[in-house]
């Protein structure tokens, strides 16, 4: 073996280590993220889920040294979005920002999913609860959920409540509302939480259960009237609003969600470096106060905590629906 060959054999050699090391510092959790990462939100601009999203995706931004841009995609209560974000690469840099509708209501909802919740996502952390309240326009003369129950009854299905769509949130709500109080109201669905609210402020419609974070700023402008919150208590923020269920309809609770999600087969890696980051993020008291600010409870869970909570809130959505007769068309 000549000097000449051994040589090019040695250079051969510290070529390959060289760019096996490489590939690996690329692909390393310590390398990520590398670029900025999209969250596709299924709802519209504006709904509580994209107010979260923003204020937490901003922050982990910033921690990461990497954009996250927020991407909504409304429509089909959520199917379409979420479908993308089943479909994309698993490499950390497509994530989704759900609500429960989108992982607990619509399986329950939809006789054929084009995706399966169990199956081809990876939970990363529930990040916050959005708060719920029950709203009417303006000048309506409901000033309590009794109100609006009592004029339903003096009505049957003359009043109109707006929603997100078929199988969103808010019309579970307003459904689980009327068959507990045993009232008829007329469901009109619109492209989206935002849109719904508008109708409810244009006089489209009579009232609609919210997020408080989508009609925070409606109700602070006097667009809207807060009636109603679906909290056990009383909201510091709104301490003048009684809750639903010591007006009209006793024990009457709701809530919803905002997780965070990743494609399935997503590196174990990227999603505890995800998970980390979320809980950095709602460990930052600015976070915090402007969750708290618009409605919203910051949370935060394990990966495996968030996938215990969404089996139990299939089964317990499934047992609702299904006594409550509510069907997605």
């Amino acid at each position: 073996m000549t000097p000449s060959f051994k040589r090019r054999h040695l250079g051969l050699l510290l070529m390959g280590v060289l760019g096996s090391s490489l590939a690996w510092a690329q692909t390393a959790p310590g390398a990520y993220p590398s670029k900025p990462i999209r969250m596709i939100v299924p709802l519209a601009a504006g709904s509580a889920v994209d107010n979260a999203a923003r204020i937490v995706a901003q922050k982990m931004g910033q921690n990461m040294g990497q954009a996250i841009v927020i991407e909504n995609q409304p429509g089909a209560a959520g199917l379409i979005g979420a479908g993308n974000v089943a479909k994309a690469a698993p490499d950390g840099y497509t994530l989704g920002g759900f609500n429960d509708s989108i992982m607990t209501m619509l399986p329950n909802l939809q006789p054929k999913m084009p995706w399966d919740i169990l199956k081809d996502f990876e939970p990363v952390s529930l990040v916050a609860t959005v708060e719920w309240g029950l709203v009417v326009g303006a000048d309506a003369p409901q000033r309590s959920a009794a109100d609006l129950i009592s004029s339903a009854r003096a009505a049957p299905g003359k009043i109109n409540y707006g929603s997100g769509g078929n199988g969103s949130p808010q019309h579970i709500a307003m459904a689980l509302f009327a068959s507990q109080s045993g009232v008829n109201m007329t469901h009109v669905p619109y492209k989206g939480a935002t849109q719904a609210a508008m109708g409810v402020a244009g006089n489209e419609v009579q009232a609609a259960f919210q997020g408080i974070a989508t009609v925070n700023s409606l109700v602070r402008a006097g667009k809207l009237r807060l009636v109603g919150v679906t909290t056990p208590r009383r909201m510091p923020q709104f301490a003048d609003v009684p809750t639903v269920s010591e007006s009209g309809l006793p024990g009457f609770e709701f809530n919803s969600w905002f997780a965070l999600m990743a494609p399935a087969g997503t590196p174990k890696a990227i999603v505890q470096t995800l998970h980390a980051e979320v809980a950095k993020a709602l460990a930052d008291p600015e976070v915090r106060e402007k969750l708290i600010a618009q409605g919203l409870s910051p949370r935060g869970t394990s990966p495996d905590e968030l996938g215990k909570a969404m089996r139990a809130q299939l089964a317990r959505y499934g047992a609702l629906i299904k006594q409550a007769g509510i069907t997605a068309e």
